[in-house]
């Protein structure tokens, strides 16, 4: 007897709307279209842009996305209500495959306490929504909201009247991640075999993580029948985060044996997609991640090493190459040539433009000079800091030069550049030299803000290694990120707070 076909299941990546809402993980247009973009390169069958009535940046953003990406389904969430799905069909009338997602709350707790609704008037609007939103897209997802929570029975009511009404997709939310896998099974088993018409849509899930269950619900729900997974990229999301796409997809994939289930992700794209995320919100992936972290193919223990040199796949269940990394790191230094620094920039997955390429090799080259040696992370570092971190420039770093001493006040002097003059600052005060130069930039810049948090990591090992510098500063009640990347940490620290002037005063123009 030949085994079975392995069933496709469908991608539904929500980085840009539930992804999003990480608290300090907004994004501006050009870096939400540069994500999509990427989205439908790593292969995701459908991409959730957004939330259109939330504010007009949000629709404007999920509009231009739905022009911009082919070949993948755009999806655009409302509430059961005629203006939120006006609002969501607005912004996707231009996609090539549009789909509107419709949600509304059905456990006890949400009906009782927010929406003050009973059972009937529930499934009463819910269906009056699909039935509305079917009329103008030829897609239609309905998500039960907290649906884990949903008594069963009721759940099922729900299911058949949503497909009854036109929904092709049905989206059962664990809302609060308070799920466990066999409960997660068992209601997915439930709405197989006791909703009539449940063959008429597509069974989803959208998992959080609040109990660190995420990905093992999603995975329970696709063992006992669902078609699609709801996740994000890094397992972004409210509070604890959503199923991370990268551990649910490698999981099927490395135990096809246990799900005998395909998908449509380049999965060799994961890890570029992974540090092009966590570059443009900031929110820096931990080194034990899963599938994309630092770690996840590191070996330190003798034992393991001993292993790994023998045959790999004693401590390895999956190949690095398969999830887009290396297995080695070449080493570039200052008398490599540009086409060696495009062929390292396109197998760590970046294709970069001719201007792109003049702006990293210039920068590649002055790295160059300051360290022996330029590993894979240094040219990722590179690319993520002069190409990705788009944001407009009003103020750019020129020099500093720094006293400072054990019990000797700071004396920092900032020079920085704007519309081709130069500014420059002395600070004899402050905390330090970080915080003088913090303090030099916001009277040379003539902007108001405070640093919420400061954190610098090493970009590389050695003592010449970059240094990554991430702030997070508010702004009469904004808050914004900056980035800074230098071999010098005080450099860094400038860049930072510039980017971060310059995120704040772009996001004031957009005002």
């Amino acid at each position: 007897m030949s085994p079975a076909e392995p069933r496709q299941i469908t991608i539904f990546d929500t980085t840009l709307r539930d992804g999003e809402q990480s608290p300090g993980a907004s994004m501006n247009l050009a870096e939400k279209l540069e994500v999509a973009q990427a989205l439908t390169e790593l292969g995701v069958d459908v991409i959730e842009a957004g939330f259109p009535i939330s504010s007009p940046g949000d629709l404007e953003a999920v509009r231009e996305v739905a022009k911009l990406v082919r070949g993948v389904e755009v999806c655009g969430l409302a509430r059961s209500q005629k203006k939120d799905i006006d609002a969501a069909w607005e912004a996707l009338k231009d996609a090539e495959q549009p789909r509107i997602h419709v949600f509304l709350a059905t456990s006890a707790i949400h009906r009782e306490h927010k929406l003050r609704k009973s059972e009937d008037e529930i499934i009463a609007m819910a269906v009056e929504s699909v039935r509305y939103a079917r009329n103008l897209a030829p897609k239609v997802e309905f998500s039960p909201e907290d649906a884990s929570r949903t008594d069963i029975d009721y759940l099922c009511r729900v299911v058949e009247a949503v497909i009854d009404a036109g929904a092709t997709s049905v989206n059962i939310p664990d809302t609060v991640g308070y799920a466990t896998p066999p409960e997660m099974d068992e209601r997915i088993k439930s709405l197989i075999h006791r909703v009539p018409n449940i063959d008429k849509t597509v069974l989803s899930v959208h998992c959080h993580n609040d109990l660190g269950m995420a990905t093992a619900n999603s995975l329970a729900a696709v063992m006992a029948g669902a078609g699609q997974i709801e996740c994000t990229i890094n397992a972004l999301g409210e509070r604890a985060g959503n199923c991370a796409l990268e551990e649910v997809v490698m999981a099927m994939k490395t135990r096809s044996d246990i799900y005998n289930t395909r998908t449509n992700i380049v999965t060799n794209r994961l890890v570029p997609v992974s540090r092009l995320v966590s570059t443009i919100t900031g929110l820096r992936v931990p080194r034990n991640k899963a599938i994309v972290g630092q770690n996840a193919f590191a070996h330190e223990s003798g034992i393991h090493q001993d292993g790994m040199l023998k045959n790999p796949s004693t401590y390895e269940i999956m190949k690095p190459e398969d999830v887009g990394l290396q297995k080695s790191d070449l080493v570039l230094g200052k008398h490599s040539g540009r086409a060696a620094l495009i062929d390292r920039a396109r197998s760590l997955g970046h294709e970069l433009t001719p201007e792109q390429i003049d702006v990293v090799f210039a920068e590649f080259k002055r790295l160059a000079d300051r360290k022996k040696d330029v590993y894979d992370a240094d040219i990722i570092a590179i690319i993520e800091q002069r190409v990705q971190h788009k944001t407009i420039v009003t103020w750019e770093f020129d020099s500093y030069q720094l006293e400072s001493g054990t019990g000797k006040a700071p004396n920092v002097t900032l020079t920085l550049k704007r519309a081709g003059r130069t500014f420059s600052k002395t600070i004899s005060e402050g905390d330090g030299p970080v915080d003088a130069m913090f303090v030099a930039v916001c009277e040379l810049t003539n902007t108001k803000m405070q640093c919420r948090e400061y954190t610098i990591r090493s970009v590389t090992d050695g003592q010449d290694a970059q240094g990554e510098v991430s702030v997070y500063v508010d702004s009469s009640g904004r808050n914004e990120r900056g980035l800074g990347i230098s071999t010098d940490i005080f450099e860094a620290s400038a860049l930072a707070f510039v980017n971060a002037v310059n995120r704040i005063l772009e996001g004031g123009r957009k005002s």
